[in-house]
């Protein structure tokens, strides 16, 4: 499946209406996305240092993302770190 249909793929479960590509729940569900992805690339490439860097930026927007999600919708934020396997 290439990026731009799993893109829309996740846009679509995770929107709060139609044209909801902005929302929490969307960027969170994208951003985990791209982390597993780039998970496997370094599997493969240890000495990737640049690729590293930007999974660790990745991974930070997505943990500001989801303390926001948490703050203002604990419901939510449940709801999406059951569905996307976050945490344990």
């Amino acid at each position: 499946m290439s990026i731009k249909e799993t893109k829309k793929e996740l846009i679509s479960k995770f929107a709060n209406s139609e044209n909801d590509t902005g929302s929490p729940e969307v960027q969170i569900a994208i951003f985990n996305e791209r982390i597993k992805s780039l998970t496997e690339h370094l599997k493969n490439h240890k000495h990737d240092h640049h690729t590293r860097k930007g999974l660790m930026v990745l991974v930070g927007k997505r943990k500001r993302l989801l303390k926001y999600l948490f703050k203002k919708d604990k419901e939510k934020y449940l709801t999406i770190i059951k569905d996307l396997g976050i945490r344990g």
